[in-house]
């Protein structure tokens, strides 16, 4: 028999989960997305971030965009992380890694809304059922 697990919160954590749960995680994940989509390629924009002090910066390179942003959402904040460790192995690529996450959920947010699960799966658990 496993233990029950115990999970420790901080106060005013929101601790919603299933469908709706998922989709607001996709779309916290879209928002970064589009922070940085308009930097890539030949023809990348210039984007201009203004922190909470009221210093400028001016940035076309997703790396340092997503460094400004002040992330707390905690799915958002998994896509700048995967950008970071991109940066930090391959040193390029960053806003391609944060835009392909982004599609990748983006295509399977329909399905999450059907409420369709994964195959060998029974609706609610993350075990494969013991069929």
């Amino acid at each position: 028999m496993m233990p029950t697990p115990v999970i420790l919160l901080k106060e005013g954590t929101d601790t919603s989960q299933g469908i709706p749960q998922l989709i607001s995680n996709i779309s916290a994940c879209q928002v970064i997305a589009e922070a940085v989509r308009t930097t890539l390629g030949p023809w990348g924009m210039d984007k201009l971030v203004v922190d909470d002090r009221g210093k400028a910066t001016i940035a076309n390179d997703g790396t340092t965009i997503l460094k400004l942003l002040d992330v707390v959402h905690p799915a958002a904040k998994t896509l700048v992380d995967i950008a970071k460790s991109q940066t930090a192995e391959i040193r390029d690529g960053t806003t391609y890694a944060t835009l392909l996450v982004a599609e990748f959920l983006k295509q399977i947010k329909p399905y999450v809304e059907e409420g369709l699960h994964p195959p060998g799966c029974h609706p609610g658990c993350l075990m494969p059922s013991p069929e």
